[in-house]
């Protein structure tokens, strides 16, 4: 507006015929230029310096450095990754007689011990929300030949069963063992991917279990996102029998627990035989918090429909020897509970409890912290991730 009104006024002043004829051609350039030099000036106060006190090298005040919204934000995610003790998430699974999830607890229901201090929850929900990252770690070894076509099958259930919806946040990866222990699918969502990379699975030779869980959770666990808004799962199909390990049971156990993961076991081993690798498993899921399922366990059935035949109900060659159960054959009904427990952790995975509570002892010393849940309620079993490390990262 100042420069159309600063032109008329100079318009005026020329008259026909006069020399200023020759003024109005230069007339609009010297406007421009004062125009420019006008709205530079107004422009110059965004770019003073703020006043206060400088830094040492002359960039700017040192007491007056802002953040953006955004990058405050991430640096408060940092920080809650550093200090991982500032709240500590307990997921809780609570099953009924029958093995079903209970779901009508509230707060008041649960009690909370840290290396035996009470604890107070601060945080309570009836259902946790935090995204799955779960490891699906198989035997391929020679032992689990036979029934390795049906595990196949069950854990392709799992798999779609646990990444069911479209653009879920949970992540499965598909890890194997035999004599060593191989990475076959890294984390994804996509269960055709998953489905695909099972029924490639073929059985081989060797016994690594303890490695495999190791592994497990030392490569993909420790680095599957901050463990406070994760929950982070193993499930472990296997006899519980480990001959070419290099780390040891407690080694393995140690390694999920400083990953925050919670086992999951599946024993695959055959009904009838006494398997000191049942014991095993059960210590693994235990000692970390999961859960530890023998789906083969149950008796055989009394028909040629439903499996193995008791003794005495017909002759030796129709006994159990002779449909195979010496060498370790399965009929589909019996492996059809392999499944069904895998159908089970689904269940519990979706039904959890979720507490959090910020540790009266909040000093980073690096020791493991034992954690103790106590529930007001009669009749049920529960389990929770029995400790942590408190660590700065």
């Amino acid at each position: 507006m100042s420069f159309l009104y600063f032109g008329k006024s100079i318009g005026r002043m020329a008259r026909p015929g006069s020399s200023g004829k020759g003024v109005l051609r230069k007339l609009p350039a010297i406007v421009f230029l004062v125009w420019l030099c006008s709205v530079t000036v107004c422009l110059l106060p965004a770019q003073n310096t703020p006043s206060g006190p400088a830094t040492p090298g002359g960039a700017g005040p040192a007491t007056k450095t802002s953040t953006a919204p955004g990058a405050q934000d991430e640096l408060s995610a940092k920080n809650g990754i550093r200090v991982r003790v500032n709240v500590v998430n307990i997921q809780v699974t609570v099953l009924d007689q029958h093995g079903r999830p209970v779901i009508d607890l509230n707060k008041n229901d649960f009690k909370v011990y840290e290396d035996g201090k009470l604890q107070a929850i601060r945080y309570f929900s009836e259902e946790s929300h935090q995204p799955l990252r779960i490891g699906l770690v198989m035997d391929t070894s020679n032992s689990a030949r036979r029934q390795l076509t049906f595990e196949k099958e069950a854990a392709v259930e799992f798999v779609f069963r646990m990444l069911e919806s479209g653009g879920t946040k949970n992540q499965i990866f598909l890890q194997t063992f035999d004599i060593s222990s191989s990475i076959i699918q890294d984390f994804t969502s996509d269960p055709d991917v998953l489905n695909e990379k099972i029924q490639d699975l073929k059985a081989g030779g060797g016994k690594s279990l303890y490695d495999a869980i190791y592994i497990a959770c030392k490569d993909k666990m420790m680095h599957a996102g901050n463990a406070e808004s994760t929950r982070r799962i193993l499930v472990v199909i296997s006899d519980g029998i480990d001959v070419h390990s290099e780390h040891s049971l407690d080694e393995a156990i140690s390694m999920a627990r400083k990953a925050e993961t919670l086992v999951y076991t599946i024993g695959n081993a055959a009904y009838g035989f006494s398997n000191v690798g049942d014991d095993i498993l059960q210590l693994i899921s235990e000692g970390t918090g999961g859960g530890a399922f023998f789906p083969l366990r149950e008796a055989p059935g009394t028909d040629l429909a439903t499996g193995y035949l008791s003794h005495e109900q017909i002759g030796e060659t129709s006994q159990n020897k002779g449909l195979g159960a010496a060498t370790g054959t399965f009929s589909a009904q019996k492996l059809i509970h392999i499944a069904d427990s895998m159908e089970s952790i689904g269940r519990e995975l979706g039904s959890q409890y979720e507490l959090g509570y910020t540790p009266t002892d909040d000093a980073l010393t690096g020791t493991y912290r034992s954690v103790r849940v106590l529930l007001d309620r009669k009749g049920v079993t529960f389990r929770w991730k029995p400790g942590y490390f408190a660590t700065a990262e």
